[in-house]
């Protein structure tokens, strides 16, 4: 990875060749298109986007703070297959406190993810 004066990053790259053909044809250039790709992505999902680092973010501190308590594994298997009623049923019996953390980000995902991104619930 390289940064130049401008701030950008160059990176590599593998793409098929009908993609690079495709992006060849591009009017304004293969970075430029990219760029824009990009961005469009971006603004179409942001929920989704934002419900997707919760969920990382609520594996990584399962893993820290629940990771030998009962019901972890099917805890996790539950928060990526965006189950969150047996999420909820697997975190029962942890210590409150752990439960209403990683519940904020679990609930939070999962209002994103419905598409009412309006505050999630804490419960106990």
């Amino acid at each position: 990875m390289s940064l130049n004066r401008l701030g950008v990053i160059g990176r590599e790259v593998s793409l098929l060749p009908r993609h690079w053909e495709w992006l060849e044809q591009q009017p304004h250039g293969i970075s430029a298109t990219l760029r824009r790709l990009v961005e469009d992505a971006r603004k179409r999902e942001p929920g989704q986007q934002r419900a997707r680092a919760l969920r990382e973010a609520a594996h990584r501190f399962l893993t820290a703070m629940a990771g030998d308590l009962p019901g972890y594994e099917e805890a996790c298997r539950a928060l990526y297959a965006k189950d969150e009623r047996r999420f909820r049923r697997q975190a029962r019996a942890w210590p409150a406190d752990i439960r209403k953390h990683v519940l904020r980000w679990v609930s939070e995902a999962s209002q994103l993810e419905s598409g009412s991104a309006e505050g999630a619930e804490e419960e106990g």
